[in-house]
């Protein structure tokens, strides 16, 4: 437990620990009673985790398997040689790669196509919107798809490569909306929307895939 000048007691759960944060001068029996009546919470959130970093440890895409890539599934194939790539049909890797070495593979791959379709919808999208971004970069964030900084260099993580073109949109333009609007105002979600009138759909399916790409350990 951790007590520090704060107003109202807290419960965290993180990696398979919970932490409790507290007032400094608020008597230990009523954070006990706090944590009591917040037990079916704590072990509902627990059991995902566990959950969570079970599935996380046993991930290990394998020749024949399929991934991701613009909403569509495509099979990981054995090609002789020892290039790597997508040649719209499959994700090919040289034969006898170990799992770390085959799933590192996959994410050169991905990386590539990120850095190649991303920024050419970026500057489709920014030209309708009438903005013009700095540059646009890919990165490895696993809990951000995107990013906009102040210098108007737009981030995208190569994750969002594995999200239907619909999803993808969206992010785009949530980051350029932030070249306007360095906020989530109502003026902000009002360029979003003047772009997709339908992002807060857009916006939970890509929650949705957000949790599933959570259980899965790409490195």
């Amino acid at each position: 437990m951790t007590r520090s000048d704060r107003k109202s007691v807290a419960i965290y759960v993180r990696d398979g620990r919970v932490e409790v944060r507290a007032p400094t001068k608020m008597p230990e029996r009523d954070i006990d009673r706090f944590v009591e009546a917040k037990e079916e919470w704590i072990n509902d959130r627990l059991s995902q985790t566990r959950e969570r970093m079970e599935r996380r440890e046993a991930f290990a895409p394998g020749y024949g398997d399929t991934i991701p890539y613009r909403g569509s599934s495509y099979p990981i194939v054995a090609k002789e040689g020892n290039r790597i790539g997508f040649d719209d049909t499959a994700f090919y890797i040289p034969p006898g790669l170990q799992p770390e070495h085959l799933k590192s593979a996959c994410v050169q791959i991905y990386r590539l196509l990120a850095k190649r379709d991303l920024p050419l919808r970026t500057a489709s999208l920014a030209e309708q919107m009438g903005v013009a971004p700095a540059a646009v970069k890919i990165n490895g964030a696993k809990t951000r798809w995107g990013s906009c900084s102040t210098k108007k260099n737009i981030n995208f993580s190569w994750y969002l490569i594995m999200a239907e073109d619909d999803l993808i949109d969206y992010v785009i333009v949530h980051e350029l909306a932030h070249m306007t609007e360095m906020n989530h105002s109502a003026r902000f979600w009002a360029i979003v929307g003047r772009v997709m009138p339908d992002y807060p759909e857009r916006k939970a399916r890509l929650a949705k895939l957000q949790k599933k790409i959570s259980y899965e350990d790409w490195g």
